[in-house]
């Protein structure tokens, strides 16, 4: 989907805070209500615009610990294995990268138990054959709200 300035300018309005009204966006952008709810309709269609949602503060609500895990898979076995790690709850996000390991894996813990489980529960999944996590000391930055 090709994106106008106006598109762009919705989005930063949505990006800012998602409970802007139509109006409020309108006004921002200097269009129509009509032209924000067409164009976010048609970001929505397009795949563009995936949802909505809230952003937490998650230390706030008992997770102290970030960590970013390395996996190493075998037997070609990566997707499988990918979407076997994404359904455990703690994880935030997988990703397939290039280098020496195959994956990384981005999760967060209420304590030391938790990530212990959770490595744990790692080296079960079948064909990964090695794991490497780095344990967060400090979050710098961690926003994916981009544009």
């Amino acid at each position: 989907m090709e994106l106008t300035e106006t598109d762009i300018k919705i989005l930063k309005g949505l990006i800012e805070d998602a409970r802007f009204s139509s109006r409020q966006i309108a006004k921002n952008v200097g269009v129509s209500v009509g032209t924000v709810l067409s164009r976010i309709k048609k970001m929505e269609d397009e795949g563009l615009i995936k949802g909505y949602s809230v952003i937490l503060d998650h230390e706030k609500l008992g997770f102290q610990l970030t960590v970013v895990t390395e996996i190493t898979v075998s037997k070609g076995k990566l997707v499988e294995t990918e979407n076997e790690i994404a359904k455990i709850p703690n994880v935030c996000g997988v990703y397939d990268v290039t280098g020496s390991t195959d994956a990384i894996i981005v999760a967060k813990f209420k304590n030391r138990e938790d990530l212990s489980g959770f490595t744990k529960k790692l080296l079960t999944v079948p064909y990964i054959e090695r794991t490497n996590t780095h344990i967060v000391l400090t979050t710098v930055k961690e926003n994916f709200r981009l544009l």
